[in-house]
């Protein structure tokens, strides 16, 4: 039942992933009811999951961050700087409320029942995210007193900003990019063409979706640049909020730059010992420096100075 349903959700277009997900949720019920007493469930099947394609891998350098910063309507930058400082999910920032936030302290609460993996964890709020903070708790008292929430559009609650995104992105110079559902291409939409228009490059075909910059590649962003900042991994995970390593290994992001930076660091490693070898061969460490043991008792004695 469960290899025809995976079959029906494929004919009707749903991603891999996306029936995955579905899969787990079936899993977790025969989990659930063979934990009951007495058990309802006495042995739980195996369900075969489909091969996920790999994670997305966007994220926002600092300049791209200040474009669409500036991009963005005022209500929508303090909602973006606190993505991109704390990596925290679109969820958990619009449903923040001031009750959890202590600008005595610098820091923010948030208890189980406000993040997704149920898992508590504070966010002190230093610098700029800490000056956004305070700046929106001016605007609330004098203009919406009445406001339960830290970010905010004419005193309620952020909702659906897709457009809004989609035309800050256009504005600085991003143009819509999709991918093929069947060969995975990666199209970008040029300057003056329409959505209908668009065929795959490589297959020719039109079966393409939405796969632009979204608000969750800030938290990617966030977690790599904890990693790049020196913070140890552990710490980053309670940071962030992820309860799994595997996913938190999926966040963090290794970019071209990352991968040059590894390589001139591969490259003066080498460089040093080819010149601590030459050092060596010229006689700049034999007998003349005090500090210099590296022979070996048998060197010693065999007389190989």
């Amino acid at each position: 039942m469960a290899q025809r349903y995976t079959l029906e959700r494929q004919i009707q277009g749903a991603e891999n992933g996306t029936i995955n997900r579905e899969l787990t949720v079936l899993k977790r019920l025969f989990s659930l009811g063979a934990e009951l007493t007495p058990p309802k469930v006495v042995n739980i099947p195996h369900i075969p999951k489909l091969k996920e394609n790999s994670a997305r891998t966007g994220y926002f350098e600092h300049q791209a961050y200040l474009s669409l910063k500036d991009a963005l309507p005022d209500y929508m930058k303090p909602f973006l700087t606190m993505g991109y400082h704390t990596g925290m999910r679109k969820n958990e920032i619009e449903s923040l409320k001031w009750p959890v936030v202590d600008l005595i302290e610098g820091k923010i609460i948030l208890e189980s029942g406000n993040t997704k993996n149920e898992e508590p964890r504070i966010i002190y709020l230093t610098g700029e995210l800490y000056q956004i903070i305070l700046k929106q708790k001016a605007i609330r008292d004098k203009e919406f007193p009445q406001c339960p929430y830290v970010f905010f559009r004419d005193g309620k609650k952020i909702g659906d900003f897709r457009k809004v995104w989609a035309s800050a992105l256009l504005k600085c110079g991003h143009m819509p990019i999709f991918k093929c559902k069947d060969c995975r291409s990666v199209i970008e939409l040029s300057e003056g063409m329409k959505r209908k228009d668009i065929v795959c490059y490589e297959c020719g075909g039109k079966n393409l979706r939405k796969y632009d910059k979204i608000f969750h590649d800030l938290r990617r962003t966030a977690v790599r640049n904890m990693i790049r900042a020196g913070i140890p991994e552990i710490v980053a995970m309670k940071m962030s909020g992820h309860k799994t390593r595997s996913v938190f290994d999926r966040y963090n992001i290794v970019n071209e730059e990352d991968l040059r930076k590894a390589s001139e660091k591969i490259s003066n490693l080498h460089k040093e010992s080819k010149e601590k070898i030459e050092r060596v061969m010229n006689g700049h460490n034999l007998g003349t420096n005090p500090s210099f043991n590296g022979y070996s008792a048998w060197e010693k004695k065999n007389g190989n100075l």
